[in-house]
């Protein structure tokens, strides 16, 4: 998968140094034949100063780099809202995001697609700080300051700085699934998000590496059971603790109350088959544990603000494969109630 990712000098670190570690991070866990190919774009072909002093090497120069990009990403900075691109530099960008398979812009990079005449009518998102002189600046823009990142079509845009993390998690769920984008945000110690507006929360990630911690013992129980209506009692005697000790142990490791754990668990496993599967929703509610497809619809829009039946028309793969993995696993939990 080839990535293109475009700096200049003045670029804000984080930016560029983000998608890096996320794409990284996702080649130590997939096959060679699937690694993500980077390389850094720029003015010229040597380096860039960051805005904070620290140098990128740069693979090429723009206008003696052609080819096309899986995905080609625009790094922004301090100084890009008040930056006047070379018209020469303009071309070259428009004509590589036009033949990417998706492009977009990490924080105020979004200028840059602007000046391009690439986001006409499209809907954007960027750093808070310069999202109103964004919208007055580009008045055919659609631009979104509440969201951490938005799509619209093969176009990603994201707010500011750290975003680009969340932004590089959601490509790389939409390339290789959700199961590896969570090994990868544990990798990095961060949340992994999949909406502006959804929950920053996996319980995944509050298991940590240690299996036999009472979270991970939680979560294996609830995972193994959950289509069926389980009380705190019920997990507490599954992992041989009283209801008291359990609920203040558990509260502490995983900062959360063991049912608002319960119901992460619920709705991750929920997210899984909205995106891989067009089964009914009815029978997603059956599956993950709610009593009803109305009860999932009301945790959803309490947690992720948004529907089960809009979650699945943004997220659900549109690719003929084979079941995961973690669709078998929840189907044989199913099953087996």
């Amino acid at each position: 998968m080839k990535v293109t990712l475009v700096v200049f000098d003045g670029v804000q670190a984080l930016d560029v140094a983000g998608p890096l570690d996320v794409f990284a991070e996702a080649n130590l866990l997939l096959p060679k034949k699937d690694h993500y190919d980077i390389t850094l774009v720029g003015e010229r072909p040597d380096s860039v100063m960051c805005s904070s002093g620290i140098e990128f090497k740069v693979h090429f120069d723009y206008p003696n780099f052609h080819a096309d990009s899986d995905l080609l990403l625009v790094a922004g900075g301090p100084r890009v809202p008040d930056y006047r691109p070379d018209p020469a530099f303009l071309a070259w960008l428009n004509a590589r995001s036009c033949e990417a398979t998706k492009f977009g812009a990490v924080c105020n990079g979004v200028f840059l697609l602007a000046h391009a005449g690439l986001l006409a009518g499209r809907e954007v998102t960027t750093h808070w700080d310069h999202a109103a002189r964004l919208a007055t600046q580009f008045p055919d823009l659609n631009v979104r300051p509440d969201k951490i990142f938005v799509r619209d079509g093969n176009l990603f845009t994201c707010g500011g700085v750290t975003a680009g993390i969340d932004l590089c998690l959601s490509l790389v769920a939409e390339d290789w699934g959700h199961d590896l984008a969570i090994n990868v945000a544990k990798r990095l110690i961060v949340y992994i998000r999949r909406d502006g507006g959804q929950s920053q929360y996996s319980p995944y990630l509050a298991v940590g590496p240690n299996e036999d911690s009472l979270v991970a013992k939680v979560l294996k129980y609830v995972t193994d059971h959950i289509s069926e209506a389980l009380t705190i009692e019920d997990i507490a005697d599954a992992v041989g603790v009283s209801r008291r000790t359990f609920s203040r142990a558990f509260a502490k490791h995983a900062h959360v109350t063991p049912s608002v754990f319960v119901e992460q668990v619920r709705i991750d496993f929920a997210r899984k088959l909205l995106e891989e599967t067009d089964v009914p929703l009815k029978t997603v509610a059956f599956r993950c544990g709610f009593s009803t497809a109305t009860q999932m619809r009301m945790i959803f829009s309490r947690q992720l603000n948004t529907t089960p039946k809009l979650y699945r028309e943004r997220f659900l793969i549109h690719a003929d494969k084979s079941p995961s993995l973690a669709q078998s696993e929840i189907r044989q939990s199913a099953d087996g109630r």
